[in-house]
C-alpha cells in the first residue's frame, strides 16, 4: 500500500469516507446478536496518540470501551490476538483491520465458534477450512501447498469461551508451535476442534482486501455500490459546470470546476478538483487535482497533481505536475 501507508496506517485508510477499520467495526455490529462492550485495538507503538484517539472514538461510536494494545515484533495472528488477552473472555470476535465483507447472516451466539469464510480461485494464499456432512469445520489449513479447499478463512472468528481461546494461544506460545515460522490463529483452532468445540463457517456474499492499491480502489467501488440509502455525502462547497456520477462520496468543503466525477469516486474534505475527470479513485483530504483523466487511482491527503495521467497512485504531501 506504499506509498499510502507512508503517513496514514492501513487501517485508517478512508473507504466511501471512512477509515477501513471503521467500517469493519460497524458491519461486524451489524451481524452480532448482541451489543459490542469492549473493543481491543491492536497495533504498532507508532501509530502514535492522534491514531490512537481516533480508535477510542470508533469504539465509542458503538457504545463500547476501547482499549488500545501494542505488537512490538509482528510473530503471527495468535500472538496478535495475544497481545489483547485481558479482553479474551465470554463472547470475543477477533478480526483482521485490512478487510471488509458484505453479509446477511447473524452470528448465533449459542454456537461454539463461527469462522468467516468465501470462495477463492487460489486457496493456496490463505487459511482454508474443510467441513463435513453436517456444516462443521474438519480441519483447519495454512496456505495449503496442494489443493484442501477454495473456502478461504478471511479474518474474522467468533469464539463463545474467550477464556478457552485464551488458554490455548497460551499453549502455542509456551511450547513455541509454529507454522511457517509464526504463531498462527489456525493451530489454535485445530486444538480447540480437537477439544470439542464445533466450528461452523460464515459464508460471506462479498469480500474485500485491502491488501494493496487497486484491492483498495476495488473495494471502495464494492463498498459505493453496496450503500444505497446509507451513504451519507455532502453537497459540494463550489459546483462549477460539474457533473457527479453516482454512486459517489463527496466530503464537506469540497471544490469541484469543469469536472466529471464519477462513477465509485470517493473525494475527502476540502479537496479542490479543477478541469478533470474521475472515476473509480480515491481522492483524500485537502488535495488538489487540476487538468487530470483519472481512473484506478489514489491521492492521498495534501497532495497537488496537475497533469493527464490515467491511472495514478501518490502519497501524501506529494506535489507532481506534467
Amino acid at each position: 500500500m506504499r506509498p499510502h501507508t507512508l503517513t496514514v496506517p492501513k487501517p485508517l485508510l478512508p473507504i466511501a469516507g471512512k477509515p477501513i477499520v471503521q467500517r469493519l467495526v460497524e458491519d461486524i455490529a451489524k451481524v452480532c446478536d448482541q451489543k459490542l462492550n469492549k473493543i481491543a485495538f491492536i497495533i504498532g507503538r507508532s501509530f502514535g496518540k492522534e491514531v490512537e484517539e481516533h480508535l477510542r472514538n470508533i469504539a465509542s461510536a458503538q457504545g463500547a470501551e476501547g482499549l488500545i494494545y501494542y505488537q512490538d515484533e509482528a510473530l503471527g495472528t495468535a500472538h496478535a490476538v495475544n497481545c489483547a488477552k485481558d479482553c479474551l473472555e465470554g463472547n470475543v470476535i477477533v478480526a483482521f483491520a485490512d478487510t471488509l465483507f458484505r453479509a446477511d447472516f447473524k452470528i448465533d451466539s449459542s454456537k461454539d465458534g463461527v469462522i468467516w469464510v468465501h470462495s477463492v480461485e487460489d486457496p493456496s494464499a490463505f487459511g482454508v477450512v474443510k467441513l463435513d456432512g453436517e456444516n462443521h469445520i474438519t480441519d483447519f489449513i495454512e496456505k495449503p501447498d496442494v489443493f484442501i479447499s477454495d473456502l478461504a478463512i478471511i479474518g474474522i472468528y467468533f469464539f463463545r469461551d474467550g477464556e478457552q481461546l485464551r488458554e490455548e494461544i497460551k499453549y502455542i506460545l509456551d511450547n513455541d508451535i509454529k507454522e511457517k515460522g509464526e504463531y498462527q490463529l489456525t493451530n489454535v483452532l485445530e486444538n480447540m476442534k480437537k477439544k470439542g468445540c464445533k466450528f461452523i463457517p460464515g459464508k460471506v456474499i462479498e469480500w474485500w482486501d485491502c491488501g494493496n492499491k487497486n484491492a483498495t480502489v476495488y473495494t471502495n467501488q464494492r463498498v459505493l455500490a453496496n450503500l444505497n440509502g446509507e451513504l451519507v455525502k455532502e453537497e459540494p462547497k463550489t459546483n462549477e459546470s460539474s457533473v457527479i456520477i453516482d454512486p459517489c462520496y463527496i466530503g464537506e468543503g469540497v471544490v469541484l470546476k469543469n469536472s466529471t466525477i464519477g462513477p465509485y469516486v470517493s473525494i475527502g474534505s476540502n479537496t479542490v478538483v479543477d478541469n478533470s475527470v474521475i472515476s473509480n479513485s480515491i481522492i483524500q483530504s485537502n488535495t488538489v487535482i487540476r487538468n487530470a483523466n483519472l481512473t484506478n487511482s489514489m491521492v492521498g491527503n495534501h497532495a497537488v497533481y496537475d497533469g493527464k495521467a490515467n491511472e495514478l497512485s501518490i502519497g501524501d504531501f506529494s506535489q507532481q505536475s506534467e
